[in-house]
């Protein structure tokens, strides 16, 4: 486990304050890649916190982060909810927010600005590959659980990003529709993916608190250990793919 130094990082965008969380190792003096994490629905949380340190203990630089502005995260699933479809509808002001705080991730001196990739969960999955879409040049995109659906049209050639998809066998939020419309998709527009489905694993597999969560709000979501180990040594495995 490498030593790591971590920080919340103020980014203004505009009348926005985005306050991310930076993670990055300290036993070396050379830049390393960068990894963009966009967190779940629920904004910047301790989870997605969590992720950003297990990224640096493996010397990536690091940035999880704020997608709603202000540390703001969700306490229920209306308020979520609602603050995700705000996004959504103003994708392209919300993509452009992630895309301002991508580039202050390339300008850290910790980070090596020719190997960046972007990963997401949930929402933050549909967003990274949102960003994949758009054509945003980037070495690799990972979505763990996220949200299949396009939000753009694509032409052959467009997106640059290999890609990675972690996807839930049993997730019913998104169905077997979704995948096979995806494949095609992607299929089509010629880009360099990879598709894997963890058996029995639902929405939000890799949250430890997506179980409790589920029950609390009654979502089909709930932990899976197996899934969330499996995801992210084939994250792991990604990585040093596109980086190499």
């Amino acid at each position: 486990m490498k030593a790591i130094h971590t920080e919340s990082l103020n980014i203004n965008i505009a009348e926005h304050n985005f306050k991310s969380y930076l993670a990055y190792p300290t036993n070396t003096d050379k830049p390393v890649p960068g990894i963009l994490v966009i967190p779940e629905f629920w904004g910047l949380t301790k989870y997605i916190q969590s992720r950003a340190k297990q990224l640096a203990e493996l010397g990536y630089c690091a940035l999880a982060i704020d997608i709603y502005g202000e540390a703001w995260i969700a306490q229920d699933v209306n308020s979520a909810s609602l603050a995700m479809n705000k996004l959504l509808k103003n994708l392209e002001e919300g993509s452009n927010h992630i895309l301002l705080q991508l580039e202050e991730l390339k300008k850290l001196k910790q980070t090596d600005e020719t190997k960046i990739a972007v990963m997401g969960y949930c929402l933050g999955g549909a967003l990274a590959l949102h960003l994949a879409r758009i054509g945003t040049n980037i070495k690799g995109v990972v979505s763990f659980h996220g949200d299949l659906d396009p939000r753009t049209s694509l032409q052959p050639g467009q997106i640059k990003a290999k890609i990675l998809v972690c996807h839930g066998a049993d997730d019913s939020m998104i169905p077997e529709e979704k995948v096979i419309n995806f494949k095609k998709e992607m299929d089509t527009a010629g880009a360099d993916y990879k598709f894997i489905s963890y058996k029995g694993a639902l929405h939000s597999f890799t949250n430890p608190k997506a179980t409790e969560k589920g029950d609390k709000f009654n979502l089909p979501i709930a932990y899976n250990k197996e899934a969330d180990d499996s995801s992210w040594k084939d994250m792991q495995n990604f990585f040093t793919q596109i980086f190499s």
